[in-house]
């Protein structure tokens, strides 16, 4: 995972509709859009959910009338995820997965990737994560419907077992609502728990990834699809190409744009500074020998003589040599 920028995850999800055609689709969108990872679900249907299993509200969607159904016709095999993999390289874009079982967690470390994500669902899964652990791969936690103690609970285990762990504040609601968003949460985890730390947004819109690379977000995934108006269960609460594209150039502005802490004078300010500044400028002609005072100077536009602070110290100096009224004076014509 390159780390020296805002770690952008395009989650397509399940948004292939168990189609690896349409995956492989969803990985040419996120290359194109400049994500530097896309990230999909592995999961294996009937040890994850009971048979009767209910739908949550947002899964209604997906046209099934259990998670159990719907999840297997969100399926892909473990060919498909190696192709995937395989294309991703391709595309030079990373490919990070999400299991749900050990299993899956196993064979996707055969597949050398480059993190696994922890889904929100599975945090209390305490000996799900001590397997995960266990392949020592980079782990990106995700933390929504969690408390703080849930969240250290699943932390010390990663810890221990020196894992690379990075955290995502996330809420899962589908679509988040905004007053529920709570990205201050971030600052949180990142002083309690000393790594990495940035968003899992499930919002409508590009407004709060961005809001969440102005905070100081260092990983920000958010759901894709190629239409909205796919059956599935998460096409609704996920943006389309055109939308991930502007989501992330516009966290690459507002990263950008982050920039120092020390206040300087910027290069692009030269310029206004030199014209919007006031500065000593001759109000008449002064002749060389003549001294300055303020019968024949003042501070004016533009900012490119004495500056305002100096003023008083120069008066009573001598002209060197004749100024113009109107020529800004600098130290230069003094003596």
């Amino acid at each position: 995972m390159n780390t020296d920028h805002i770690y952008i995850i395009a989650e397509a999800g399940v948004n292939h509709n168990g189609d690896v055609d349409v995956a492989i689709q969803l990985i040419d969108k996120a290359a194109e859009a400049g994500a530097d990872a896309v990230k999909f679900q592995m999961f294996d249907a009937d040890e994850l959910t009971g048979e009767d299993a209910p739908l949550a509200e947002y899964q209604k969607h997906s046209g099934q009338t259990s998670q159990r159904e719907m999840l297997h016709a969100l399926t892909l095999t473990e060919d498909d995820f190696t192709k995937l993999s395989n294309y991703t390289k391709q595309k030079e874009i990373d490919f990070i997965v999400t299991p749900f079982d050990t299993n899956s967690a196993q064979f996707l470390a055969s597949l050398n990737v480059p993190a696994i994500k922890i889904p929100s669902g599975e945090i209390t899964h305490l000996s799900f994560l001590e397997k995960v652990a266990t392949l020592g791969i980079p782990v990106i936690l995700s933390t929504g419907t969690c408390n703080l103690e849930e969240v250290d609970d699943a932390v010390q285990i990663f810890k221990a077992a020196g894992i690379d762990l990075s955290i995502l504040h996330c809420t899962s609601s589908y679509p988040a609502p905004y007053d529920q968003i709570n990205l201050r949460v971030m600052d949180t985890l990142s002083k309690k728990f000393g790594v990495p730390v940035g968003l899992s947004d499930h919002s409508e819109g590009i407004t709060v990834p961005i809001a969440a690379a102005a905070l100081g977000a260092k990983i920000i995934e958010k759901h894709f699809t190629l239409d909205r108006t796919m059956d599935g269960p998460d096409h609704k609460a996920s943006l389309e190409p055109h939308e991930l594209t502007a989501m992330i150039e516009g966290i690459r502005q507002a990263e950008s744009a982050l920039g120092s802490s020390e206040k300087v004078i910027q290069p692009a300010e030269a310029n206004t500074a030199s014209v919007a500044r006031r500065s000593t400028v001759a109000v008449q002609d002064i002749a060389a020998g003549e001294k300055l005072s303020t019968e024949n100077t003042a501070l004016k536009r533009p900012g490119t003589g004495i500056p305002p602070k100096e003023y008083e110290s120069v008066m009573q100096k001598t002209a060197q040599e004749n100024i113009a009224a109107g020529t800004p004076i600098t130290h230069d014509m003094l003596t």
